[in-house]
């Protein structure tokens, strides 16, 4: 009796386990993965996507302050940039991650520039027809993510800004060919 138990016990939780690894199904589009509350969730593995660019300081009203340097990088899923390299235009699903880093300087043998350090913030850019297009999300150190408001200054400055679709591929050396030969390139402001 107690191994038909056994077996009665194990059926149940596969049956749980395929229910679950269903529901996730449907919810993950490429890397876009929404959790149960309709969340976006922030993906884990990020650093391996493409990486598109970093920049050192960059701002888009106030320098940072005196002495405190930054880093940002920003990586895109790989299916995106093969679709933007294609058509000049990303596709929908498509997930970019902002990370920023610290600088630091006179780290081990560094006798002077910067190097990247710790992580100061992560934002996610994430396209979703189904959801009004693109929207910007702010990613907690504990991986929960809030999306900004869409009438947010980040949202403005990227449509009147971003030289394809409120992106800024002027920032991004490896995508301006493409853009530029499937036509889709403006000059950002």
């Amino acid at each position: 009796m107690t191994r038909r138990y056994s077996l009665i016990a194990l059926a149940t939780a596969v049956i749980a386990a395929v229910g679950t690894v269903s529901a996730i199904a449907q919810t993950a589009i490429g890397p876009l993965l929404y959790d149960s509350k309709g969340s976006v969730v922030a993906p884990a593995n990020y650093r391996d996507w493409v990486f598109l660019s970093s920049g050192l300081d960059m701002s888009y009203s106030n320098p940072p302050p005196e002495g405190q340097h930054q880093f940002d990088n920003v990586f895109v899923d790989p299916a995106a940039f093969k679709g933007f390299q294609k058509t000049g235009q990303w596709p929908d699903k498509t997930v970019m991650v902002l990370e920023v880093r610290h600088a630091a300087q006179n780290v081990s043998i560094n006798k002077a520039g910067y190097i990247q350090a710790d992580i100061a913030g992560v934002q996610l850019h994430v396209k979703d027809n189904a959801k009004g297009g693109w929207a910007f999300y702010s990613v907690g150190a504990n991986g929960q993510t809030s999306r900004f408001p869409d009438k947010s200054s980040c949202r403005a400055c990227h449509e009147s800004s971003g030289s394809v679709d409120g992106t800024f591929i002027q920032f991004y050396p490896t995508l301006i060919d493409a853009a530029k030969k499937a036509g889709t390139y403006k000059d950002g402001k």
